[in-house]
């Protein structure tokens, strides 16, 4: 759940050390040069049954049902629609790393200057989620750009996140800044390959994030349930017309 206030931090630690000019993308703040780092999944078994680039043919176009655009950062324009298909809303963005909720030895105040120790949706123990290890993803709190909840999309929602040609289901967990789209968990980062580092870590580009309207993984901490659930869901996205 971090605020502009963060990002901007980002920002000004990035360009004290050279980084910002090398970063190379429309977007000012995206991460560093260890941050677009390639890195192995953690698994290389394709999650379900569909494939990346079947999904990526299906949200080529976007009809757009925000009132506005989203940045990618603090600092950047306003360039991202969130579109609506087929029973989904996707957005094609970054993707910077949430390391929120329970401490674990990578997620803490150590290891992320802007940890915070709680998600917006818990799991069914009531404990807040386990960034590092459940693949979630963080949706722009409503504002009048676009309320997700009038969309459908609600806490334990699967999404389907694409990054490089690998699919990887997650959960809807946390909520973020009302003008910036483009967050998922370390877990999420990890298993896309992507450098899960929260201060360093994440990709300038090139994710794209589909989420199915009113679909719940129960519970929420249970990666297979959202798995399962999601191939089902990506099958009925690509038939649909």
């Amino acid at each position: 759940m971090k605020g502009d206030f963060m990002r901007k931090r980002i920002l000004t630690a990035m360009a004290g050390v050279g980084l910002l000019a090398a970063a190379g993308f429309t977007s000012a703040a995206g991460a560093s040069s260890a941050g677009t780092a390639s890195h192995k999944p953690s698994s290389t078994t394709r999650e379900g049954t569909v494939g990346a680039a079947d999904l990526l043919a299906k949200v080529k176009s976007c009809s757009q049902i925000s009132n506005g655009k989203y940045r990618t950062d603090s600092e950047t324009s306003a360039t991202v629609p969130v579109c609506g298909k087929n029973g989904a809303v996707f957005w094609k963005a970054d993707l910077d790393v949430d390391c929120d909720g329970q401490r674990t030895s990578k997620c803490n105040e150590d290891t992320d200057p802007w940890f915070l120790p709680d998600t917006a949706f818990h799991q069914s123990d009531g404990k807040p989620l386990r960034a590092d290890s459940l693949p979630y993803v963080v949706v722009p709190s409503s504002s009048s750009i676009w309320n997700y909840s009038s969309a459908g999309i609600k806490g334990g929602g699967v999404v389907a996140v694409i990054y490089n040609n690998k699919v990887e289901y997650a959960v809807v967990g946390d909520t973020g800044p009302d003008k910036i789209i483009g967050e998922a968990s370390y877990a999420t980062a990890k298993a896309l390959g992507i450098n899960p580092d929260p201060e360093n870590g994440g990709a300038d580009s090139g994710v794209t994030y589909i989420l199915f309207k009113n679909s719940k993984a129960s519970p929420i901490e249970s990666h297979s349930k959202a798995v399962s659930l999601g191939d089902s869901l990506a099958k009925k996205f690509l038939q649909d017309n």
